[in-house]
């Protein structure tokens, strides 16, 4: 069912291709789901069989409603077992040949009431006093009506404004009058975890913690919203304490990575000016062997000079004498 899958799951869905496929066949059940809660008897819970409609426009089985009414007994009203309004006399059944003949045509198609939705009462559960056959688990019980109630029988209570004033509780299975006051059991003993009556309550010399069934559901969920408060705290702790230590891992990343950096650094920068002296030692070695050659150039250079102005001079000499 597509009500059942959180926002992650379906968001996880690719809406492509197969994916597509599954989203659609998903919503596709949850139709065919929710349109067989619409054709099914609200007293069997089966496909309805025999479809008739009473007076206030619900449906039921003709068997079912029938046996509802026979139970009831030869009181001079009856009821809807659906929204509770009252019939002066025993109402004739109507066939709904339309609804009818729409259910003959789904029998055909394969299609089964199987009520997967709702749970069925077990031994130590509390069973819905409206369901016949194969009962289901109550989910509600009315201190009023003093009748337990599924979840399909009891969205009267939510729906028609007859049952604004019903007080609903917990499923109980000791839901009934008190036989000794004849009062509705409407107060809840903590001790016993047992309906009782006001009388009751009052008589019993015992000191029994004694609530009334709002206050005691509102305890519970009080008891509920702290110990979820309490839950949230510790969730929120731990989110705290995995916030710090994701801060002392960073920073001491950081400090490591800027002490590794600043090794890097040192050696770099030794050996730049390793190089750096490298560079000026050959220089001044080339230098130097170049000043040699450039005196000794000129040293040669000098005497060659020399050697010329004495040439110089002896040619003059030599011509000198022959004149």
């Amino acid at each position: 069912m597509l009500c059942c899958l959180t926002w992650v799951e379906i968001s996880s869905l690719h809406i492509c291709g197969s994916g597509r496929v599954f989203l659609t066949s998903i919503m596709a059940q949850q139709k065919i789901q929710q349109n067989k809660k619409l054709i099914c008897c609200p007293i069997c819970l089966d496909l309805l069989k025999d479809p008739v409609t009473i007076p206030c426009g619900h449906i039921f089985c003709m068997n079912c409603i029938k046996k509802h009414w026979d139970e009831e007994g030869q009181k001079e009203t009856h009821s809807c077992p659906q929204c509770r309004q009252i019939f002066t006399s025993r109402p004739a059944l109507v066939k709904n040949t339309i609804l009818a003949d729409l259910l003959e045509e789904l029998e055909k198609t394969g299609l089964q009431a199987a009520p997967a939705d709702h749970c069925f009462a077990g031994s130590g559960d509390v069973a819905c006093d409206f369901c016949t056959g194969r009962k289901l688990k109550a989910v509600k019980s009315c201190l009023q009506c003093l009748v337990s109630y599924c979840e399909l029988h009891l969205q009267p209570h939510y729906e028609s404004p007859a049952f604004e004033k019903h007080k609903l509780i917990k499923p109980s299975q000791k839901l009934r009058e008190n036989s000794l006051h004849h009062k509705v059991m409407e107060i809840l003993c903590r001790t016993d975890q047992q309906c009782t009556c006001y009388l009751c309550s009052v008589d019993d010399q015992t000191p029994h913690g004694a609530v009334s069934p709002e206050a005691n559901m509102a305890e519970s969920q009080m008891t509920a919203s702290q110990q979820k408060i309490q839950e949230n705290e510790n969730f929120l702790m731990m989110v705290q304490q995995y916030l710090d230590a994701l801060n002392y891992s960073a920073d001491k990343t950081v400090s490591d990575s800027e002490k590794v950096y600043s090794g890097l650094i040192k050696i770099i920068e030794k050996k730049r000016s390793d190089v750096k002296k490298q560079i000026r030692m050959e220089q001044c070695n080339k230098v130097i062997q170049v000043k040699e050659k450039q005196d000794k150039l000129e040293q040669e250079l000098a005497n060659l000079r020399r050697q010329e102005s004495e040439l110089k001079k002896l040619e003059e000499h030599i011509e000198s004498m022959h004149v």
